[in-house]
């Protein structure tokens, strides 16, 4: 471009400052000229005047960014860069692409930030996206920025509450479809009020309060309330999502205690949705890691539901899971979970002997009722989180109840304890123990001198007194022994005809029925925060939940001045949470009129606000349809980027770009939300992403002083093979680049250094994209003297003027070329960038040694590194006479007639030794090259007249003779 061409002659170089003149040159073209923007069939953003909309699309996605206050270091645009090249890629291959990025900006950092500052959390987080955005267009990057997005925007976050409104008036019919599906809550209504569904209690629906009419349905609905069992941080004063506490139960961010409570909490059943969620993974391409890890997480389990009467508690009866029902006379006693709504049912006022003394010490805790005892263990087991409770440790803790429970197959009375190895999420939140044949209940036994039962016959030499084993036998596949009673008997069957037998039985009694269960738990969905999307959700009088019209949407947080929740003592676990939004009556209560036809009235909104995850769940539909005030997306537009097709069969974005850390939580909460829509007809995709690829991660040295703790990686020095700080030695490792580990590198350090390009092209150089990678600022240079040569080929350093020939390349020539092109089309199709840049220097280096570049070969050249280092080639191709942008030029293609080798080099061997190397066509037929061998005056002198015994050949490249 003629703005970039310096006067100076001495400037002609490719020097870091030229690059930065180029490099921002292009970067206004680029956005002036609007070169990526990408039509929508339909909407706002079609372009009449284009013909981009009929070529084929795709629709390229980067997992988006929490803009934090600290900027790029050097390891994020690895994904972003990637990308960006493989988009580059797909447009100069006659692609319509959808490439652009928004913000993942509502969470618990930015408040945390505003606490500590006073700064609303909406100006530091606007000021972080616009430092990010001015970054993102520093490296190059070809988004489209009209479709760019921020989950902190009104506009945006109003979407946000209307599909959590379509989950909330949703039920999950199990007859629906194949495997179910959602269905309006309205169905469910009409289908109590004529009768064809039974209410709980069996009254008539018009008989039920307003009230019960709102329990009833919450049992059913896809987004519900609930009390249940949360990680509350007293010293932030808010839950905590499982993710966002640490293996010893404290808080990811402050390093707080966790601890376990009941709290009233919005819930999603994504469990509903656990038999699809598994199924339709076999429909996405995605690494098998990551399908393996979502399978574990959703962790289906078929089995039966078991019901263990409880004496004295007449109605009542424990309910268990378990995957095997075969055992159940194996069954010696039973655990609950420590947050089990019966446990408070079943605590007698005193010991079943009147007093501690008939019972183990172990039994009692020491305690002197078993309300004391199970209180204090209570108190205990929520000071742990549920990793540590699920710990494989071999010491077990629990504490008896005082209650015992009837087993059904045997009759016999066994304890009821409570433990913290068993969970409220996981199956019903107790346990039918059978120690003989399970590790953890072996050990719990032991420690609690529990009766332990064989009911599976042991394959080893141990036998059936169980009380002699050091531990337990845990077989799927022996014969059961010791289960019978007068109506059924298990012994001698296999593990699969004894659970069928054994179901069969409890279902015709009424104790139990087979089931499916999961390990995946309903997701909770609120947090007690200020900055996060609020729910658009009100409550009446007798506290009922309303939904909100959406005429009403969004619902704005309302500015306010304290945005912290109310902390306590860290230590406290006594306590509950208080938002911030809470402390805003003028905005809490509220007088509206719902167009219920009940006028007028009175109501309260919701003040917990939504979890972070929640703006993350839909953002590729937005990208879409970004300008759509009417609907979430349109459909028209949502089938042409996202809609199914015989490669894609379940719908969803091309390709998905980010960390491997996202593989279960944001993956499964995007699935499952997109799977809702789908249900109720507002998408035509079954799936969010079609394809996933996990990039690796870039480390860098990391400098530990004599205590451990990191030092300044930019200010240690090496000297004679040892690293020293401020004159102490200290250790090197390679780990995470980030701020806590002090060996940041913003990206700045290389483009300013260097260029855009270079950083560009040594990071996707550095290894393949799914590998982790150390970075060596040392090594940049390398990428650097690569485009210098590029630059050198196509213009003269002295006098800037082109240096390309009008002469016609040669056979040699044209294959190398050809090579290129046939490799780095090839390798960024398949997101093989560092070899890519490994084909396009070794093309460049073979016109170096050539002396001069034909300029058909160097247009050719250029195009093929555009994807990679996309500002010199745009300034190259402008050079070379093209007065428009290269971003959607087509990309070479290469000529199969000089991608086979002229020749190839043949090894002759006489008495296995080496006496010719000749060169033939490789097409070559066994008998001339036998000839030709046997002809060759070497070869002939070799053999020296003696009898050629055989001749081996291996054409074209071995022939062996035998004399």
């Amino acid at each position: 471009m003629s703005e970039t061409t310096p006067e100076a002659p001495e400037a002609y170089r490719y020097t870091p400052a030229l690059a930065a003149r180029i490099e921002s040159a292009w970067q206004d073209h680029w956005e002036r000229e609007r070169v990526f923007d990408a039509p929508n069939p339909v909407g706002t953003l079609a372009d009449a005047g284009s013909d981009l909309a009929s070529r084929p699309h795709a629709f390229i996605m980067d997992m988006f960014p929490y803009p934090s206050g600290n900027g790029l270091h050097v390891g994020h645009p690895l994904g972003f860069i990637a990308t960006d090249v493989y988009a580059r890629h797909l447009r100069m291959t006659g692609h319509n692409v959808l490439h652009t990025m928004g913000f993942d900006a509502f969470g618990l950092p930015a408040e945390q930030h505003a606490v500590a500052t006073g700064t609303h959390p909406r100006e530091s987080t606007e000021a972080a996206m616009a430092m990010y955005r001015k970054q993102l267009r520093h490296l190059g990057l070809g988004h489209d920025s009209r479709r760019s997005i921020a989950t902190i925007d009104p506009t945006y976050y109003k979407w946000t509450q209307w599909i959590f409104l379509q989950i909330f008036n949703s039920w999950y019919d199990p007859e629906a479809g194949t495997n179910g599906a959602a269905r309006p809550i309205s169905e469910l209504v009409a289908r109590f009020e004529r009768g064809e569904q039974a209410t709980p209690d069996g009254r008539p629906w018009a008989e039920l309060s307003p009230a019960e009419r709102g329990e009833v349905l919450s049992d059913y609905r896809l987004a519900y309330i609930k009390m249940a069992p949360v990680n509350w941080c007293p010293g932030l004063g808010t839950v905590l999502a499982n993710e966002e506490v640490t293996a010893e139960g404290r808080s990811e961010r402050g390093n707080f205690p966790v601890f376990k409570s009941n709290l009233r909490q919005w819930m999603m059943r994504i469990t509903a949705y656990g038999d699809r969620l598994i199924e339709d993974l076999d429909l996405l391409d995605w690494p098998d890691a990551i399908k393996l890890q979502q399978r574990n997480w959703i962790g289906r389990s078929e089995g039966a539901k078991v019901d263990f009467a409880l004496p004295g508690h007449p109605g009542e009866a424990i309910t268990v899971f378990t995957t095997r029902p075969d055992t159940l006379f194996g069954a010696t006693y039973m655990v609950l979970a420590p947050e089990h709504a019966l446990v408070d049912t079943v605590v007698p006022d005193a010991w079943p002997s009147g007093s501690s003394a008939g019972l183990p010490e172990e039994w009692t805790g020491g305690h002197a009722t078993p309300a004391e005892a199970v209180a204090a263990y209570r108190k205990l087991a929520a000071s742990k989180s549920d990793v540590e409770r699920q710990a494989d440790a071999k010491a077990k803790t629990g504490v008896f109840t005082g209650a015992y429970a009837t087993n059904p197959v045997s009759g016999e009375q066994v304890p009821v304890f409570i433990a913290d190895y068993v969970l409220m999420g996981y199956g019903t939140g107790a346990i039918m123990a059978v120690p003989a044949h399970d590790v953890r209940d072996f050990a719990f036994a032991r420690a609690f001198r529990l009766p332990i039962r064989c009911v599976v016959q042991p394959s080893d030499d141990r036998g059936t007194d169980a009380s002699t084993w050091d531990d337990a036998f845990v077989s799927y596949d022996a014969a059961i022994v010791n289960s019978a009673n007068a109506e059924i008997s298990l012994d001698g069957l296999g593990v699969v005809d004894a659970k069928k037998a054994i179901t069969d039985w409890l279902a015709g009694r009424g104790i139990g029925e087979g089931t499916v269960n999961f390990k995946l738990r309903d997701w909770l969905f609120s947090r007690q925060r200020y900055w996060g999307e609020p729910f658009p959700i009100v409550y009446d009088e007798d506290g009922v939940a309303h939904p909100l019209p959406e005429s009403m949407l969004p619902v704005e947080l309302p500015e306010i001045d304290d945005y912290s929740p109310r902390t306590f003592d860290p230590d406290d676990a006594d306590t509950s949470p208080e938002t911030p939004l809470s402390r805003n009556e003028d905005w809490v209560g509220v007088e509206l009129d719902l167009g219920d036809g009940r006028g007028v009235r009175s109501y309260r909104r919701e003040t917990n606000t939504m979890p972070n995850w929640a703006g993350s769940c839909w953002y590729e539909l937005r990208y879409v349809d970004p300008d759509n005030s009417a609907q979430v997306v349109d459909p028209v537009n949502e089938s042409y980027w996202m809609g199914p097709t015989a490669v894609k069969p379940a719908g969803g974005a091309d390709l998905y770009v980010g960390g491997a850390e996202h593989a279960v939580l944001h993956l499964l909460y995007s699935r499952f939300w997109h799977k809702v829509l789908f249900d109720l007809g507002h998408v035509s995709s079954k799936e969010p992403f079609h394809k996933l690829f996990n990039q690796g991660m870039i480390q860098g040295e990391v400098f530990r002083d004599s205590r451990g703790f990191p030092v300044p990686a930019a200010e240690v020095e090496e000297r004679d093979g040892v690293w020293y700080f401020e004159g102490e030695p200290v250790s090197r490792e390679i780990g995470k680049i980030g701020k806590s580990l002090k060996n940041v590198v913003a990206p700045e350090e290389v483009t300013n250094a260097y260029s855009v390009d270079t950083l560009r092209l040594y990071e996707m150089a550095m290894g393949p994209l799914d590998v982790s990678r150390p970075w060596d600022t040392r090594a940049v240079v390398g990428s650097f003297r690569f485009l210098q040569r590029l630059w050198r080929t196509v213009v003269d350093e002295e006098t800037g003027a082109l240096v390309v020939t009008e002469e016609e390349p040669d056979e040699a020539t044209l294959r190398a070329l050809n090579k290129a092109i046939d490799g780095i089309r090839g390798d960024l199709a398949g997101l093989k960038f560092n070899t890519a840049v490994a084909k396009a220097t070794e093309l460049n280096n073979f016109l170096v040694k050539r002396g001069s570049t034909p300029r058909v070969v160097a247009e050719q050249a250029v195009l093929l590194v555009a994807p990679l280092a996309p500002h010199i080639a745009e300034e190259l191709w402008h050079r070379l006479g093209h007065p428009t942008s290269l971003v959607h030029e087509t990309l070479p293609e290469a000529d199969p007639a000089y991608l086979v080798d002229d020749t190839v080099t043949c090894v002759v061997q006489v008495k296995g030794k080496v006496k010719a190397r000749l060169e033939v066509p490789p097409a070559i037929a066994d008998a001339e090259l036998e000839a030709l061998a046997l002809g060759d005056p070497a070869v002939v002198a070799a053999i020296a007249g003696a009898e050629v015994r055989k001749v081996i050949v291996r054409a074209p490249k071995l022939v062996n003779i035998v004399v």
